[in-house]
């Protein structure tokens, strides 16, 4: 079988960010990455959960809504992966530092936590979900698209 693309990421060199994951037609897929692979202490389940919920429901109310497809957590924990159609790679960061700004002040009720909306409604962090954010937004407050690539070893130093 042929190795998927996020497998071929160095992760040993990966540090916080927002990268560029894959293009696949008309579709871009981005990594934003919160946490550094393989170094614990990984993103609280409850905590990212929240912020999935609220990243999800403020992308979706967005004026970029439209151009907005998928937005999910990824199971190592360190970050989400985010899916956009239609928007330039300056749109799409400008909109993730809205969000993580917008969860970073957020108070009040976690859209779609209750039994009826949600599979895991009591498996949720505000309070994580907000440091999370806070913690994040330092990281990515200058972040512009040539920082978009991947980082890649240093093959002189290994």
């Amino acid at each position: 079988m042929e190795k998927i693309a996020s497998f071929c990421v160095d992760h040993n060199v990966l540090a916080p960010g927002i990268y560029l994951s894959r293009v696949d037609g008309d579709v871009v897929t981005y990594d934003i990455r919160m946490r550094f692979p393989n170094r614990p202490p990984f993103l609280e389940n409850a905590a990212l959960h929240t912020v999935e919920h609220l990243f999800a429901t403020f992308a979706r109310n967005a004026p970029e809504k439209d151009h907005v497809i998928y937005f999910g957590p990824m199971g190592c924990r360190t970050g989400f992966y985010f899916l956009t159609r239609g928007l330039t790679h300056a749109q799409a960061i400008a909109l993730i530092r809205r969000v993580f700004e917008a969860i970073a002040g957020f108070s009040g009720e976690i859209p779609g936590c209750t039994a009826k909306e949600c599979g895991n409604y009591l498996d949720h962090d505000l309070a994580g979900a907000v440091e999370e954010a806070r913690r994040f937004l330092p990281v990515i407050a200058q972040w512009t698209e040539e920082q978009l690539a991947y980082p890649q070893a240093d093959v002189a130093n290994l």
